[in-house]
């Protein structure tokens, strides 16, 4: 299942929340309370990954439960991402995964470079249909 890693994403924080984030360090000086956020905050987006590897499409997420899904490249069908206008500014967007069906397999909000990673994986799946 695991292979060599291609492209790893984490969500971004300033990016994709620029006004949160700024409204957070205001309160660090004000009350102390917006250090405590943005640690969580940041604790959170490092603990959620998106990994393609030369085989599949992991997908983990969680602080102290993890859910971990991965997904088989050749299952892959669509690659969906979404952006508003200022995500489009910002350069951050949420990606769905698609296998069989209409319903995303899992959807991954506020990634840096949506479209890197849209191309990793269709390079990905172009090299694993070379290789059979």
């Amino acid at each position: 299942m695991a292979g060599t890693v291609i492209y790893q994403a984490h969500p971004a924080m300033f990016r994709a929340h620029p006004f949160w984030f700024i409204l957070f360090v205001l309160l660090i000086a004000a009350f102390g309370i917006g250090l405590l956020i943005l640690l969580y905050w940041y604790i959170k987006t490092r603990a959620t990954a998106l990994t393609i590897t030369e085989n599949d499409l992991l997908y983990e997420k969680g602080i102290l439960s993890k859910e971990r899904l991965a997904v088989s490249l050749r299952h892959v069908r669509s690659v969906q991402v979404n952006q508003g206008f200022i995500n489009r500014i910002l350069g951050v967007g949420t990606i769905e995964i698609k296998t069989a069906g209409d319903e995303p397999e899992f959807t991954v909000d506020d990634l840096p470079d949506p479209h890197e990673i849209r191309e990793a994986i269709s390079r990905a799946q172009e090299a694993r249909l070379d290789d059979d």
